[in-house]
């Protein structure tokens, strides 16, 4: 297949994502006021609780079975490693453009996380359904895909709540103790929303008794640590504090219980298939998933439009994590995967190798925003990040989908 036609079938599908999220961004003006911002924060309660787990509970139940597990081991493997690389290259553009101290998580939570579900869940299917796709029958390719993104936006939401959510936490903690002296994230000088109940209480005890015991301690200049112990200490501070449940999100929920269903022949029988006692459930379910992708392209859209209204953030830290994200992190999981299709740990099956690929290629994870919402610190600056990394990830996406593409085929 030709560059040319491959360039075709690559842009299409990004086309139509720019075309609804332009309709999301005028749903969200204030001369139209339908996404305005609480009907945005309702709309996306319900993509996050009901649309996105459905979708991925009955695309996983239909498809994974023994041998499909054998052949995905590898996806959890390189979802860690998009993240393993893409935090070295965000403590790299930390290092070259030296942005705030409460900025310096988000960098690389924006550079390690990418958007390895929703972007992809909408791509893929797309690409599959293009004429002229190199990746065989429609209707197959779509249900693969689906599986395949799937099980990446379970592994995603996984490593984002357990690891850049504490990493975006940790940043923004050290910046507001290490000004002045030791006083607690609550004092007057801070904002309300560092009070955020999302921790453990004890994080924020304010009481003399325990001032010894804070985690800023460590920045007075007074007590240093030896290696060994500044890591045992910063992994016993992260283990105490992490909450559990934002490891379970219920797209974990939804791809747990997806494979449960389809690694138990008896369940399955009674769910999957026209002739199934329960099939109607299943034919439900998928029905609502329907609705996430473009429900969620239009939330995008609505979000963005925010980050056209904010400035004054550091130009050459949007740009360090544009090129970090659509430059570097693409030409080193290249290697990666090629790599692993080398050494036969990936199996000769081109639409997984493309998914493999592409989530080396796609902007930051959205939901970076909500945690940044949630600890009420970065937030112009995370919508500014993400309006222009979705914007370049236009061009980025299509060049790379064809690059992708002409190179597993």
């Amino acid at each position: 297949m030709g560059i040319l036609n491959l360039f075709l079938v690559a842009s299409m599908p990004v086309l139509k994502v720019l075309l609804v999220t332009a309709v999301g961004s005028f749903l969200a003006l204030d001369r139209i006021k339908i996404l305005t911002e609480d009907a945005r924060k309702h709309l996306n309660t319900v993509v996050f609780y009901v649309f996105t787990p459905a979708l991925i509970f009955g695309i996983l139940a239909q498809t994974i079975t023994y041998d499909s597990m054998v052949k995905l081991w590898f996806m959890p493997i390189n979802v860690f490693i998009t993240f393993l690389i893409g935090s070295l290259l965000g403590w790299l553009v930390n290092l070259v453009t030296r942005p705030p101290p409460h900025l310096r998580g988000l960098v690389i939570g924006c550079c390690a996380a990418g958007n390895v579900g929703n972007i992809l869940i909408i791509i893929v299917p797309a690409v599959c359904k293009e004429n002229g796709s190199p990746f065989g029958d429609p209707s197959v390719c779509s249900t693969y895909g689906l599986a395949y993104t799937s099980l990446s936006m379970a592994m995603g939401a996984i490593f984002l709540w357990s690891y850049v959510y504490n990493v975006i936490r940790l940043s923004i903690e050290v910046s507001g103790s290490s000004v002045g002296e030791c006083t607690s994230i609550t004092s007057t000088g801070e904002p309300e929303s560092f009070t955020e109940p999302l921790l453990s209480p004890k994080v924020y005890n304010t009481s003399e008794d325990n001032a010894d015991s804070l985690p800023c301690t460590r920045f007075d200049g007074t007590t240093k640590l030896g290696f060994t112990e500044k890591l045992k200490q910063n992994v016993m501070d992260i283990s105490r504090n992490l909450d559990v449940k934002k490891l379970f999100s219920p797209s974990t929920n939804g791809a747990i219980l997806g494979f449960i269903i389809g690694l138990v022949p008896l369940l399955k029988n009674l769910m999957i298939g026209d002739e199934a006692p329960l099939h109607v459930i299943e034919d439900s379910i998928l029905w609502m998933g329907d609705a996430a992708v473009p429900v969620l392209t239009l939330i995008i859209g609505a979000n963005l439009l925010k980050g056209l209204q904010a400035s004054g953030i550091q130009k050459s830290m949007v740009i360090g994590i544009i090129v970090a994200r659509y430059i570097a992190l693409p030409l080193i999981g290249t290697l990666v995967v090629q790599t692993a299709v080398k050494f036969n740990l990936v199996p000769a099956d081109p639409l997984y190798q493309f998914v493999l690929l592409l989530q080396f290629a796609v902007p930051p994870a959205m939901n970076i925003g909500t945690i940044t919402q949630l600890f009420g610190k970065g937030e112009t600056e995370c919508s500014v990040i993400m309006l222009w990394t979705y914007v370049f990830a236009a061009v980025a996406l299509t060049l790379w989908c064809t690059f992708f593409m002409w190179l597993v085929v």
